[in-house]
């Protein structure tokens, strides 16, 4: 297990946090709601490898280990907001993580958000950071997440930290919005964690910004991250970019996207640079079906890396596009098996007008491999 802490100069009174909606969360979500209504936070108390969900006593000893480092840092607990990720059902360590806390305080620095990126990391095989800069001063955020990602929400653990001047109402607003549009439109392998969590904190040393400035910086900051988390999920060989246009309003076209991304036969179809696009059609229908909405086949196009492969109520296939298409699934591949930073930022970029309306999303997701499968089935072994 890693300890890590993300501690403030000073106390902060503007701050903002979204979280899971999985119904069996767990009870760093549970005191995470209390404190995100709270008047200030000094810090974030994080931990991998056990995610304290379901536990018995879990409130209690994350509450224990908030007041520990409180003690510390010459705080109240209630200043704290604890995380935890990893296996769901065991208990935390807490006297083994309690000693550690000194060693952990003394180690903190402000030398570079590096080794918290790493030090959250659980299956991830690289550490994800990014920064924008915006009037005098950044956004930086960091996350860890690779398996369980259907967040509803943000995903896994992120923390977002800046020293722009912002309101807390203006931090809530901008998170969001700009979770809505990144962490929400992801998925590794359609799975909502019991322990998502994006926090947004402000120090408030740096002049104030615009609002809009300010959301587009950390909107920015969010789809690098958001990106990264799917690059670097559980087994991926190929990033899937479903940019749907067309339906009836923004969240129907977001729910389309996620039908494509999350339907096995198409996650396989992908992962073996297979062609197969009547899988991509398919998924389409049933979505369709499930949520009860209109789909007009001779209004429906549909094109795989700018290749149009439906329209006219067809497909619009021959051997030499099938061929084009096998290869530039081939060049969009990365190993699944590799660790470390991965070899390419290419995606597999699928085009589908609904034909129906204005409403617009794009999402993220991956294919699904035989190394995905092996990483959960030994996850424990």
């Amino acid at each position: 297990m890693n300890l890590s802490c993300i501690l403030l100069d000073e106390p902060s009174s503007a701050f903002a946090g979204v979280f899971t909606n999985n119904r069996f969360c767990g009870a760093p979500i549970l005191i995470g709601r209390r404190r995100i209504r709270a008047e200030r936070v000094r810090a974030v108390l994080i931990n991998n490898r056990v995610a304290n969900v379901g536990a018995p006593g879990g409130v209690e000893d994350a509450e224990a280990l908030c007041d520990a480092l409180g003690a510390l840092i010459s705080e109240p607990g209630e200043s704290i907001i604890p995380a935890s990720t990893g296996i769901i059902g065991w208990k935390l360590p807490v006297r083994e993580m309690r000693d550690a806390l000194p060693q952990l305080v003394k180690g903190l620095h402000r030398d570079g958000a590096l080794p918290l990126a790493r030090s959250i990391m659980t299956t991830d095989s690289y550490p994800k950071i990014h920064m924008v800069e915006v009037g005098e001063g950044r956004i930086l955020g960091v996350a860890k997440g690779a398996g369980m990602i259907e967040p509803h929400m943000g995903t896994m653990l992120v923390f977002i930290m800046t020293d722009i001047r912002m309101q807390r109402e203006q931090l809530n607003r901008c998170l969001s919005g700009c979770v809505d549009k990144t962490f929400n439109r992801i998925s590794v392998d359609g799975d909502q964690s019991t322990s998502d969590m994006a926090l947004l904190i402000c120090s408030a040393a740096k002049p104030q910004v615009a609002e809009e400035d300010f959301r587009a910086a950390l909107q920015t900051v969010c789809a690098g991250l958001a990106e990264d988390v799917v690059r670097n999920g559980e087994g991926v060989g190929h990033v899937i970019k479903v940019d749907v246009a067309g339906a009836a309003d923004e969240y129907l076209a977001a729910a389309a996207g996620k039908a494509v991304v999350n339907s096995p036969l198409v996650k396989t179809a992908v992962f073996g640079n297979d062609p197969n696009v009547g899988r991509i059609v398919s998924a389409l229908g049933d979505f369709a079906d499930t949520v009860g909405c209109t789909l007009d086949l001779n209004k429906l196009r549909v094109s795989l890396g700018g290749v149009e492969i439906f329209a006219d109520g067809c497909f619009e296939l021959d051997t030499e596009k099938e061929v084009r298409l096998n290869r530039y699934l081939e060049q969009c591949a990365i190993d699944p098996a590799a660790r470390g930073f991965p070899a390419h930022d290419r995606q597999v970029v699928l085009e589908i007008d609904l034909g129906a309306g204005q409403g617009r999303a794009e999402v993220l997701g991956a294919d699904l491999s035989y190394q995905y499968v092996k990483e959960n089935a030994d996850y424990r072994s």
